[in-house]
């Protein structure tokens, strides 16, 4: 039976360096940023959100459990000395806790994180989050309901940030149009 770092790596195979782009979310709400301190790309596949987050000028460690996508990261990132790219099976590392400033987790979903995610945070730390949702009007994602979120749920898992941009169209009217298939969140920890 295939480990779950085997799966990742022969998807990572398959994909080119051509398509690396940075989650939604990240993309659209990057002015939202902070000029420079450390951030999180957790679960980053082939490092979109991490070379987006490192021109911004931000430090940023990016976390894989694949090491076929954390060696293409290191092979595009010739002049991006602020990309420190590892293999990590984040359920066997702990996150240390007030340590990241920004946080980026884009189609990774395993609610047991959630808690350390935000104890990760710093005081004032942002998180940017999207992953897909259990409304779907495509077949894209994954189908198994434990890797889809509920309507709303994104909200309800990080209720102890402020939200600051929270959308999940869900199957509400026309459905060939804006984003469908997953739910965005930018939250910002404001307290211990």
């Amino acid at each position: 039976m295939q480990t779950i770092q085997q799966k990742w790596d022969s998807i990572y195979q398959k994909k080119t360096s051509s398509s690396i782009e940075p989650s939604l979310v990240l993309a659209h709400y990057r002015h939202l940023l902070p000029k420079h301190g450390l951030a999180l790309d957790l679960a980053c596949g082939q490092g979109g959100n991490s070379f987006l987050l490192a021109e911004h000028g931000l430090q940023v460690d990016a976390w894989d459990i694949s090491a076929v996508a954390i060696n293409q990261i290191k092979m595009r990132q010739q002049n991006h000395h602020r990309i420190s790219a590892n293999v990590i099976d984040i359920s066997c590392r702990k996150i240390p806790p007030q340590s990241y400033d920004v946080i980026v987790v884009s189609r990774f979903l395993e609610r047991s994180l959630i808690p350390s995610l935000i104890q990760a945070l710093k005081l004032g730390g942002l998180i940017f989050y999207q992953t897909f949702t259990q409304e779907k009007v495509s077949t894209n994602g994954p189908s198994n309901p434990l890797y889809l979120l509920k309507k709303g749920e994104l909200l309800h898992l990080f209720s102890s940030l402020v939200p600051i941009i929270y959308h999940d169209e869900g199957l509400i009217g026309d459905t060939e149009q804006g984003i469908r298939n997953e739910a965005l969140l930018v939250a910002q920890r404001l307290s211990f």
